[in-house]
């Protein structure tokens, strides 16, 4: 099954297009664990085990776990969600960029080492960035396009040509990841990760790569919370929640504490019931219940 077919998949099964984030940050940790990086898996697979069936893909991100010396330990998460989740794909949100023998590297360390059904990468230094992983049947890499944080305007959003009509840099990598650089590929292999933050350039990288699966970041802990609404057409968008916001969240009670998978079910639920899909249209809904602060003897 193609990266592509298990997001559908996972679309239908569990009625989502929720792409949770696993950021973990062992300072964040409920009291029982905190500042213990031994458990940042232990953290993950309770947030895995409790959100499994709202998730259309989980999406670890390497540097949490490479800076704390946790790699065996992510590796450890990955085979929990192919065994406990098997329905669910897994993106590896590592950013690489590099080029030739080094990105061949890249590419055996995210697909054969973690077992990644998709991986994010920096496309900047060109196609031959890119080739190394696409030579891995079956698996997808989401190209960095527009992405939510301010300083993205310093290269996404300027023009190619200082003149008017020209595709901005954005424009520009949407148009070769649906066109040259796709070059008769599996559709969907190549994704596109778009901020949330950019609610018009989602329509403009949509309109330009109309079959490219999106992953949407920067909702709640960047600011994406605004009420927009994207045309899907029949393609998989997907809409990523960080984890960040859970672990991030006072939890003081020991009760509380013990139910911290449960708490972060709730979050991921409120998102999950805010994403309406139906008519070829995907409507983002009131995202602002990721910035909440629960009271933490209720959990809402």
């Amino acid at each position: 099954m193609t990266f592509l077919e298990q997001l559908q998949s996972a679309e239908r099964q569990n009625g989502s297009l929720l792409c949770v984030g696993l950021d973990p940050e062992p300072s964040k940790f409920p009291a029982s664990l905190k500042g213990d990086a031994s458990k940042i898996y232990d953290f993950c697979a309770q947030i895995v085990d409790a959100t499994a069936d709202l998730a259309i893909s989980f999406k670890p991100q390497i540097a949490y776990f490479a800076a704390h010396r946790a790699e065996d330990q992510l590796e450890k998460l990955m085979e929990h969600m192919r065994r406990n989740a098997p329905h669910v794909p897994t993106i590896l949100d590592a950013k690489r960029g590099d080029i030739g023998s080094t990105a061949e590297q890249y590419a055996k360390e995210a697909f054969e080492r973690y077992g990644a059904d998709a991986v994010t990468l920096s496309p900047f230094m060109g196609w031959d960035s890119v080739a190394p992983y696409l030579k891995f049947e079956g698996k997808g890499a989401f190209l960095l396009c527009r992405t939510s944080n301010p300083g993205g305007d310093d290269l996404q959003n300027q023009r190619l040509m200082d003149e008017s009509g020209t595709p901005r840099l954005f424009e520009h990598v949407a148009q070769l990841a649906e066109g040259a650089w796709l070059d008769g590929g599996p559709t969907g292999q190549i994704g596109l990760v778009v901020g949330a933050t950019y609610p018009d350039e989602i329509r403009r990288v949509r309109a330009l790569a109309p079959t490219a699966p999106l992953l949407i970041p920067g909702v709640g802990a960047q600011g994406g919370d605004s009420v927009f609404a994207i045309e899907a057409q029949t393609h998989v968008e997907l809409d990523a929640a960080h984890s960040r916001k859970v672990v991030a969240v006072p939890i003081e009670e020991q009760a509380f504490e013990q139910r911290f998978g449960g708490f972060a079910r709730r979050r991921f639920a409120g998102t999950h019931d805010a994403i309406d899909v139906g008519q070829g249209v995907v409507a983002i809904r009131g995202l602002i219940g990721l910035q909440r602060v629960a009271d933490p003897r209720t959990g809402v």
